[in-house]
């Protein structure tokens, strides 16, 4: 075993995401500045780098699903797929950030509400439903499925074992990937993984602790927190242990449960109509000025509204883009590459727009019609949590549901950190086989590493902060990364194409 791990891959970007931990706890606020400092140059200077870039592969995917490239299958000719489209769909949910995707869903309309540029567009209710469609839609999915797509084809038609980001660019880099390049990229690539799962719990965590310690009349602390994600741990490391088959099922009990928050608040809130026609109006608002929202940069700054969100939305999922689209490329076997990006699509955006439009048009009927302030709640103190309480406190039953959403966050997490786990697993080998799973040794470690993060930096909000912001810092050189390996992409299938000639 110890021949095949590749320890550079799983050492040094370790030890460097723990350094920065530990300058972050010990200089919070040299640190912070620091990083806001790179971070605002990014957005600010370099946003049309980010927004360029994802459009640009929006419109590379839809190009593949429908040249003749989106008829290659995934796999040998007699390769069957190995899950039914509904069990394979639940699984392109789950492993993504699907637990995100739930705590902003139910708050990120009143982020919106207290912009100024929404305002100016034409107010909360026509717009603040509109962005966040917009934010969550095709663009970010069409980084994880062309990705998947990739990898897919790198696994199953080409039969690569050394399952690395930078195995993906040998078409273009050749011989430079087993030298100093391909450890650069791969260093990298591990290390925005790494940075960025350790700070994903802080979006849910907060709210999580304020549903469980109200419904059992608790007083709100850290250890319970605490408590919370060694619960997450427990259950993604046991799924984790059966492999495939583990994550398959926990992803389908999840989604169950995700359909149940869903019929619950739109059926029990009594606001169904409100939000169907809300979400209808949206979907048609967003259709309708697509192009203009991924194009318009504010160059005057006058809001800095597409530096503030839509440039970090863009970086977020690129972030994100080292693991899962490895995991939808491997779970895709037996699928044409028409078949991968339309379905991903599908599901993917299924998932997304029923949560937003949902619980996202709920909490704003209640501001809309009957004048809870959620919006200046949040902007007054800052206080997601308390603001979605209020939100679920109007609802029938307010434990039940907090209990139904607890629930749900915690499956959507541990069903996505299964999926790393199993990538970030495979990564560590020098070389293993797409059909073979990783040592349960090797999973249990980097089960283990995912929660230990977050739980030593939850004693520091700063620190937090600090790191989520290099995550999305880390996602400059993966923009340049992904580039590499949508061009190697090409490169690779017309060299196929021309030995089979």
């Amino acid at each position: 075993m110890k021949t095949e791990i590749d320890w550079y891959a799983v050492i040094n970007p370790l030890l460097g995401v723990v350094i920065i931990s530990i300058l972050f706890m010990v200089f919070p606020e040299n640190s912070t500045k620091t990083i806001q400092t790179v971070r605002v140059f990014l957005g600010d200077r370099c946003g049309l780098y980010y927004a360029v870039l994802g459009l640009g592969i929006f419109l590379c995917s839809i190009y593949i699903a429908f040249s003749k490239y989106g008829k290659i299958l995934l796999g040998k000719p007699e390769d069957k797929k190995q899950y039914s489209s509904v069990r394979w769909g639940m699984m392109i949910f789950t492993s993504t950030m699907a637990a995100d995707i739930l705590f902003y869903s139910l708050c990120e309309w009143a982020l919106y509400a207290n912009e100024p540029y929404i305002e100016e567009l034409g107010g909360i209710q026509k717009w603040a439903s509109t962005y966040p469609l917009f934010h969550w839609g095709p663009i970010v999915w069409s980084l994880y499925i062309v990705l998947a797509v990739a990898f897919g084809f790198m696994l199953h038609v080409r039969g690569r074992n050394r399952q690395k980001f930078s195995e993906t660019c040998r078409p273009l880099l050749r011989d430079k990937v087993d030298g100093i390049w391909g450890k650069i990229i791969d260093l990298v690539a591990v290390f925005a993984l790494i940075a960025g799962t350790a700070t994903t719990f802080s979006l849910a965590t907060p709210l999580l602790s304020s549903a469980i310690c109200y419904v059992f009349h608790w007083e709100r602390s850290t250890n319970i927190t605490v408590i919370i994600l060694l619960v997450i741990a427990a259950i993604y490391t046991m799924t984790v242990w059966f492999g495939m088959k583990g994550i398959s099922k926990l992803a389908a009990s999840c989604s169950y449960l995700f359909i149940t928050l869903l019929v619950y608040v739109l059926i029990g809130g009594g606001e169904c109509t409100y939000i169907l026609e809300t979400g209808f109006s949206a979907i048609g608002n967003l259709v309708q000025n697509f192009i203009g929202m991924a194009t318009w940069m504010d160059p005057l700054r006058t809001t800095s509204f597409p530096q503030n969100w839509t440039v970090y939305y863009w970086a977020y999922w690129m972030v994100w883009c080292v693991a899962t689209p490895f995991f939808i490329g491997k779970i895709s076997k037996g699928r044409t590459i028409k078949e991968t990006i339309l379905g991903g699509y599908a599901w993917g955006l299924l998932g997304t727009f029923s949560s937003f439009i949902i619980l996202g048009n709920y909490g704003l009927a209640q501001q809309m019609k009957y004048g809870l302030p959620v919006s200046q709640m949040i902007a007054d103190t800052g206080d997601y949590s308390a603001a979605i309480m209020c939100i679920f406190k109007t609802l029938p039953l307010p434990k039940v549901a907090l209990v139904l959403l607890s629930m749900t966050m915690i499956a959507f997490y541990a069903t996505t950190f299964d999926a790393l786990t199993m990538v970030i697993s495979v990564y560590s080998y020098k070389k293993i086989k797409s059909d073979v799973e990783p040592d349960k040794k090797v999973r249990t470690f980097w089960a283990i590493v995912f929660i230990l993060l977050p739980i030593a930096l939850l004693f520091s909000e700063e620190s937090m902060y600090s790191l989520q912001s290099v995550s999305i810092i880390a996602a400059f050189p993966i923009g340049i990364i992904i580039l590499l390996i949508i061009i190697s992409f090409f490169m690779d299938v017309h060299s196929m194409e021309k030995s089979q000639e």
